[in-house]
């Protein structure tokens, strides 16, 4: 059953608060800003209610981000606010999504860059800040194409450091400076 249009936007919405306040406004991701200055970003709000739901919609996504003109949809944001709310849930799916890129032959044209309200780095405990690196409002599959990947990285040249300095960042600012950074 389709979402309400008025639920969909209040999803993009919210995603769209993260995304300017925590990935851009904290500099978690530098090539963010720039395909979301120039409108880049496809918002696409899957109404499944189960994995194979969510496998289907990320199926037609990752078709449509390939036919699209980059200059047009850089990357999609696959959002999914009514299934795979629990973490090891997303984590299976992520299996699933993977196996669906090398099955449709989008090996090295397309990856998944994986956000979730819950999210967890492997022997990090639940509430450690640095998880929230990769907490989102809603389980969301980041659809980023290699080519584009590959720009940015040579743009920022320590693009490895990346992820050391955005753990350093959500230390610095804590639990209280991330809720106060949403509430916005």
């Amino acid at each position: 059953m389709p979402l309400p249009a008025e639920t969909h936007e209040t999803v993009i919405a919210a995603t769209r608060h993260w995304l300017t306040e925590a990935v851009i406004g904290l500099n978690l991701c530098p090539f963010a800003k720039a395909v979301h200055v120039k409108g880049q970003i496809r918002y696409a709000v899957s109404s499944a209610a189960d994995m194979e739901g969510v496998l289907t919609d990320l199926e037609a996504e990752l078709q449509a981000l390939v036919a699209a003109d980059p200059n047009a949809v850089d990357t999609t944001l696959l959002i999914v606010p009514d299934a795979l709310a629990d973490f090891l849930d997303y984590n299976d799916c992520l299996f699933f999504a993977d196996r669906l890129i090398k099955q449709l032959r989008l090996e090295g044209v397309v990856q998944i860059a994986s956000f979730h309200p819950r999210y967890q780095f492997e022997g990090s405990e639940p509430d450690d800040i640095e998880n929230y690196t990769n907490r989102a409002p809603y389980p969301i599959f980041h659809l980023l194409r290699e080519d584009s990947i590959e720009r940015a990285v040579q743009a920022f040249p320590d693009a490895e450091d990346i992820y050391e300095r955005n753990q350093e960042t959500l230390r610095r600012i804590g639990l209280t400076g991330w809720n106060e950074l949403m509430k916005r």
